[in-house]
Formats: structure tokens, sequence, C-alpha cells
């Protein structure tokens, strides 16, 4: 049980386990019940949530984008000893590795990489140079949705710093859901926050961010898949451009997965 605001904020144990292990079905009511009472939450109260329930069985991933470090920020100042990890796909632009070592070393944390055991090198021999251009959803499979896959097989939830404000296929992100492609609860504290009361907090506390961002990148990813955007273009614009792709698969909508039921 958490107090926030004056009120408790409690759902049964036995709501989200099962004999000791994250219910693999979390019903809808469930879910309702914890999105209804995290609504007007910070994301204190749903980090301090997570960490009671999950406890070290919860990780945080970060993209290094300025959602994961207001997330970090806030980790760091609760104190909340959780794992931070991130997907290196080893295509990432020199600019994120370097934010990384900025924020390890201003924070006093380690943030873990997880990645693909199969190398560049090796995914060129197998499946033909520059597998992102002619097939990105392949590459992406390889270097990006097996690995956290694989990194999650023994966590029960994971923080993300996803937003509804990012573009059409986050719009009903909830604060928590089920993630049933990972098997875990997904956590979003910042699922309403707009992209602007993010930066508002990045100013604030005066807090690193990657200098891509003032150069017309809202997003950044991988290097042959990030481009920057023209005025008035949305958020993640610049990702997969000129194709009909929007999403690597590791955020996939969970409603249309229906919380995992058929």
């Amino acid at each position: 049980m958490i107090k926030g605001n004056g009120i408790q904020k409690h759902i049964p144990e036995e709501k989200i386990y099962v004999n000791g292990s994250v219910n693999r079905n979390l019903s809808e009511e469930v879910l309702n019940e914890l999105n209804i009472l995290f609504e007007n939450s910070h994301p204190d109260e749903i980090l301090d949530w997570g960490f009671q329930t999950f406890g070290k069985k919860l990780v945080v991933g970060t993209g290094f984008g300025p959602s994961g470090i207001l997330l970090i920020h806030r980790l760091v100042a609760k104190n909340i000893p959780v794992t931070i990890f991130f997907l290196d796909t080893n295509l990432l632009f020199d600019e994120t590795y370097k934010l990384r070592a900025v924020l390890e070393e201003r924070f006093g944390i380690k943030i873990v990489p997880v990645n693909t055991d199969l190398s560049l090198e090796q995914q060129s021999q197998n499946y033909g140079d520059e597998l992102w251009r002619r097939n990105p959803d392949k590459c992406c499979e390889i270097r990006k949705v097996i690995p956290l896959q694989q990194y999650l097989a023994d966590k029960k939830a994971w923080v993300t710093g996803i937003r509804r404000s990012q573009g059409f296929t986050r719009h009903e992100t909830n604060i928590i859901e089920w993630d049933p492609l990972n098997q875990v609860v997904k956590i979003n504290p910042l699922a309403l926050w707009s992209n602007d009361r993010v930066w508002d907090y990045i100013d604030e506390h005066d807090l690193p961010y990657n200098p891509l961002h003032d150069y017309g990148y809202p997003t950044i990813g991988c290097i042959p898949c990030t481009e920057p955007v023209s005025s008035g273009e949305g958020e993640r614009s610049g990702r997969w451009k000129n194709s009909n792709k929007t999403e690597c698969g590791i955020h996939l909508p969970a409603q249309n997965f229906n919380n995992g039921r058929k």
C-alpha cells in the first residue's frame, strides 16, 4: 500500500500474483482499477508502487530520450534501487553513447546494455547488407525485440517513458498495462504527460539531454532509421521516414492484444 495526496492506494496482492508469480493474464478490471488510482499521480508514486510491488524484479528501460532522463532523475532522487537498461543495437548515435556516460557519471549509476549476440557483420552475412533498409521489421526484431524478450524473461515488470502524445500508435497508452509480448507488467508513469511538460522538467532541473534534439530530432533511435523532422511534424515522424513503419515492435499497443486474451 502507498499513500499519496491522502489517498490509500492498494490493490489486493492476490489480484496481481498467482502462486507467488505475476498473474500472466491480468484482468481488464484490475488494470482499470490501477489506472484509475494512478490517473492523477506524480511519477514518484507510480515508481514507488512498482518497486514495492515487484521489488528488484522491476527494471527500467530507457532510450535516452527526455522522458527516460526524467525518470532516471526521479529514481535517483527517490533512491529506488532498480536496474536501468537500454537496448544497444550497435547502431546508436555517438551522441547517445556519450549521453549514457554523462548520466552514469552525474548520477553515480550504471545503465546496463542489452543486445543481441549477432554482430552487425554476422547479420550482414546471414541476411545481407543493410537489413534495416530492406526489411526494418526484421532488423528491429533481431536487434531489439528478441533481446528485450530474453532480458525480461525472469523479470516481473518494466518501466518505460512512453507517452500518449508521442503519436497515434501510443495514444491509448495506459499507466499500467499487461505486456503480453514479454509477459510482464508494463508501467508508463509519464503516459499522460505532454512533450512540453517533460521538457519543462528537463529545463527546471538542468538535466543533460541528447544534443541532437537541438537539431531537429524529436526522438532518436538507430542512425539509419532516424532523421530530423520539419516544423509541424509529429514527434516520431523522423523514425523510419518515408515508410509505413512507426514502431520498432517493443511498444506495440497493448490494446491490440486485448491484454493477452483471445
